[in-house]
């Protein structure tokens, strides 16, 4: 590797949360967030991410989902337009899905139309 190569990106699960909607928490209306965001309460509404979304296992959205990239496990209700999606095994989506980078653990499900595309290089 180079000296001037690209920094390696860190993962998702990593990422310092700039928002959290906790277990137990319910959010009736649409959640914006100006960076990464975990999600483990109730959305009803949707929900806008400009960086990342950990959608954890409790975690549940009844609207729409637009952001860089998610990791889903729990439950949407909704469609998701993302550049990197990954379905973890307690994951579950129903819904239309447009994303360029699709991974599904064993046990995860989707229900729905998936559209892909390359990713720009």
């Amino acid at each position: 590797m180079s000296i001037f190569g690209k920094k390696d990106k860190v993962a998702l699960d990593l990422q310092a949360i700039s928002t959290l909607i906790s277990e137990g928490s319910i959010l009736d209306g649409s959640l914006n967030a100006p960076a990464f965001a975990r999600i483990d309460g109730l959305v009803n509404g949707d929900v806008t991410v400009d960086e990342g979304l950990i959608l954890g296992e409790k975690g549940q959205v009844k609207g729409n989902i637009i952001t860089k990239e998610i990791v889903v496990y729990g439950t949407v209700n909704g469609d998701i337009q993302t550049g990197s999606l990954e379905i973890k095994a307690s994951g579950e989506i129903t819904g239309s899905i447009k994303t360029q980078t699709l991974l599904v653990e064993t046990g995860g499900v989707y229900n729905g139309q998936l559209t892909m595309q390359a990713a720009t290089k």
